[in-house]
């Protein structure tokens, strides 16, 4: 497994608990370190500490669960602090559990081991999952003599850009109602402004606002629809200050007020 933890003596005990018990164990001793490590040796468990300098834990798991080398993994996320709101914020982006510092040994190994319990059941029914499709499809075909064999030990690593696009984009997508910024966004995912803006552009074609407003129109029509909320509740669900902005950007983007984008759909279903 792998302990993520810019405390030095913090990080010698939590290692030295687990390897008394037999786990293998390695560290890093910040939240990049802590990534380029998951992704250069994927481990079963991330230990990873909340309260870091640059890339901290909440970034480097934005940055994890982004990518598809790693998002797979339990991360379990070790604080000092016993704040509800950031074991909430924790859970929401792909942790599995907190550990609260100081460490007591005995919840360390429960936790630790029941983490790993389930991470093998669910690698066993992904493995059946698999199994299972590939006798529904039959043999494989056999290879042509050009086909290069692929070491199964090989990973498919994303560009670094491809996965902070990524996880800026799911980032904006569940945080829609806060007033996001560029500097938030980028101080989120631990990194700076410019290579944010850069990267996000490159790989998505657009400004990292641009993506922004487009995602709020997406949600707000899709709760037009989809709901009964007023145009004041979507407004605030989607961060407009009042129904008023919202009505003004959603007509520059749709052609119609949102009451009239709302009739119009739902005539249309009722017709089909």
């Amino acid at each position: 497994m792998l302990i993520v933890d810019d405390e030095r003596e913090e990080l010698r005990v939590l290692t030295d608990l687990l390897r008394r018990q037999f786990y293998h164990v390695r560290s890093a001793a910040d939240g990049a370190a802590g990534y380029q490590s998951a992704l250069a040796q994927p481990p079963d468990l991330i230990l990873l500490d909340v309260r870091m300098p640059v890339v901290d834990g909440f970034a480097a798991c934005r940055l994890l669960k982004a990518d598809p080398v790693t998002r797979d993994i339990p991360v379990l996320f070790l604080s000092a602090l016993d704040d509800p709101d950031e074991r909430v914020a924790g859970l929401a982006m792909g942790g599995v559990d907190f550990i609260t510092k100081p460490y007591h040994p005995a919840e360390v190994f429960a936790r630790v081991r029941i983490h790993l319990e389930l991470a093998g059941v669910r690698a066993a029914a992904a493995a059946a999952v698999v199994a299972a499709a590939a006798v529904i499809a039959g043999p494989a075909p056999a290879p042509t003599p050009q086909a290069t064999p692929v070491h199964p030990d090989i990973h498919f690593h994303p560009h670094p850009d491809a996965v902070m696009t990524d996880a800026a984009m799911r980032l904006i997508d569940d945080n829609l109602a806060a007033p996001l910024t560029l500097a938030g966004i980028a101080r989120a995912l631990g990194t700076y402004e410019k290579r944010l803006s850069q990267a996000f552009r490159q790989q998505a074609g657009i400004t990292v606002f641009a993506y922004l407003a487009e995602a709020r129109m997406m949600r707000g029509r899709q709760l037009l629809v989809d709901t009964d909320m007023s145009v004041q509740q979507i407004a605030e669900q989607i961060g407009f200050r009042s129904a008023a902005n919202f009505a003004t950007a959603f007509r520059e983007h749709a052609d119609a007020t949102p009451t009239a984008y709302r009739q119009s759909v739902r005539q249309t279903i009722g017709h089909s």
